[in-house]
């Protein structure tokens, strides 16, 4: 083991299919199995991958002293979270999960992650939490601020976070947990085993439709062995998932988005909730309301790339040979079989079509603009 890093309940699992382990967000994590990436990636897309997410920072924000009635706690807990983000918890149905965004006073990104509202009605005035690993130290640290005297923040990462994705998830899942198969995409439920139970949820970060399950710890180990017993599972690693996330468009913190990217750059306008918007009342909404008004100076987009793949950094021009943008993902697409990339460009720039230059050793590479995302999203909903 590396010196200073963390492990998840997975590691030794991980050692014996042969997992080559490397450093990621503190832990050592594998970044693939025996079969390769490309492999990998390719049994996501028509069966279904088991990924260690462990890293991850699942967790629980509570009211300290729940009111008795279920709809004033969840509103009163809504209330103190919804100090950091521009969406809407208040309104969030029981039993659902929704994408948002932390945000600094200037508007930019401190994290992107989930917050959900439990089913059971003895369960208001908690939610369901999940942050990026890289983050997530600073990301509790924030909400037990805003949360004061009033709420706590318990976080679960101690545990094993498993995320089974692909067309033949769910049909595997079902054969652990019977049931499971009526969630929805972004629907969370806990579910029976064992001794103790799983929180299940129809969330993932692969564009395919599938779950995550938070499973406690004594438990991981059987639990992970259980599902890859089913022909149709395979153990996935965090490079299938790099190339699988990039496919679906989906943006990586720390990469496509950071401190100083706001959430319309970003095309996250979804996550920024009417009601906040009329109200003005969350971080950097001075900035992201100009921006939602047409004062915006880059924003997120895709794009086909000829010859090698564009890694992040790389340069992105247009015609006239002037920089216009950065690559801030970039790599091979093994559904397409091309490279493809996400980068920032000045909003003029962003039309699907308008053609493009990426630097990539020295060379200037034909590029062109394209929608994302690069591979249709196959959620279930139902």
């Amino acid at each position: 083991m590396t010196d200073g890093l963390k492990r998840t309940p997975l590691h030794d699992a991980h050692v014996a299919l042969g997992g080559r382990m490397v450093p990621f967000a503190g832990y050592e994590m594998p970044v693939q199995y025996r079969d390769g990436i490309m492999a990998e990636h390719k049994w996501t897309r028509e069966h279904a991958g088991l990924f260690d997410v462990s890293h991850m920072g699942p967790g629980f924000f509570t009211l300290d002293v729940p009111s008795s009635d279920p709809e004033a706690a969840h509103a009163a807990v809504a209330a103190i979270i919804e100090k950091l983000m521009p969406g809407e918890v208040l309104k969030l149905a029981p039993g659902k999960f929704r994408y948002s965004l932390l945000l600094n006073e200037a508007g930019g990104i401190i994290d992107d992650f989930l917050v959900g509202r439990p089913r059971h009605p003895g369960r208001q005035g908690s939610l369901a939490v999940v942050v990026n690993a890289g983050t997530k130290d600073n990301d509790f640290a924030l909400m037990e601020a805003v949360a004061g005297s009033e709420a706590a923040v318990h976080r679960a990462d101690d545990n094993a976070l498993l995320a089974l994705q692909g067309p033949e998830a769910a049909a595997a899942a079902e054969s652990i947990l019977p049931g499971v198969g009526r969630l929805t995409f972004m629907e969370l439920g806990w579910q029976p085993y064992e001794d103790e139970g799983v929180v299940a949820s129809r969330t993932g970060y692969t564009g395919e439709d599938g779950f995550e399950f938070l499973v406690p710890r004594k438990h991981a180990v059987k639990f992970w062995e259980r599902l890859l017993s089913d022909e149709r599972v395979r153990p996935i690693g965090l490079g299938a998932r790099d190339s699988l996330r990039l496919e679906a468009g989906l943006p990586l913190y720390g990469h496509d988005l950071d401190e100083t990217t706001s959430p319309i750059e970003a095309g996250l306008n979804f996550a920024v909730n009417k009601r906040r918007k009329e109200n003005a009342d969350f971080p950097g909404a001075q900035r992201i309301l100009a921006e939602l008004g047409g004062a915006l100076k880059r924003v997120r987009a895709g794009l086909l790339v000829e010859g090698a793949p564009a890694r992040e950094g790389a340069e992105i021009k247009n015609q006239a040979g002037e920089v216009v943008g950065v690559v801030t993902s970039g790599g091979f697409s093994p559904t397409l079989g091309r490279p493809i990339a996400m980068g920032y460009v000045r909003p003029d720039l962003a039309a699907p079509g308008t053609r493009l230059t990426v630097g990539v050793r020295g060379r200037d590479q034909a590029a062109e603009v394209t929608a994302m995302p690069f591979v249709a999203h196959r959620y279930f909903r139902g």
